[in-house]
């Protein structure tokens, strides 16, 4: 069963503007994302989108957890998925989260993410 459906549009020079801030990149990404990043904003930035979409699905916004909370990784075939840590694993327990979909497109100037999760 679909508990909510999140999706987020950012504008990729934006985003990229704020990733040349090690106080920015530190808050917002974990260690494990900024190193398979390996330099490439664009992962980054892609990452965020995901970030956006699931606290969209969520239907909670960014309230109660940090951007870390919410961690974008990929799998061996450049797949995303997301991991959840501290209050967001909490609050996905709560609501008994089985399963969270996410899915990543873009072209030149604009990344899109979407997630669908699933109890």
């Amino acid at each position: 069963m679909i508990y909510g459906v999140g999706t987020d549009l950012i504008e990729t020079k934006r985003v990229e503007s704020a990733l040349r801030n090690e106080a920015f990149l530190k808050h917002a990404f974990t260690e494990d994302e900024r190193r398979q990043a390996d330099g490439k904003s664009k992962r980054l930035v892609g990452d965020f989108a995901v970030k956006e979409a699931v606290a969209k699905a969520l239907k909670t916004g960014f309230r109660g957890f940090e951007l870390k909370d919410i961690e974008v990784l990929r799998d061996d075939l450049g797949a995303p998925y997301v991991k959840l840590h501290g209050n967001t694993k909490a609050l996905a327990a709560d609501i008994g989260i089985k399963n969270i979909q996410v899915s990543i497109a873009d072209i030149k100037e604009f990344v899109t993410a979407y997630a669908v999760i699933e109890i």
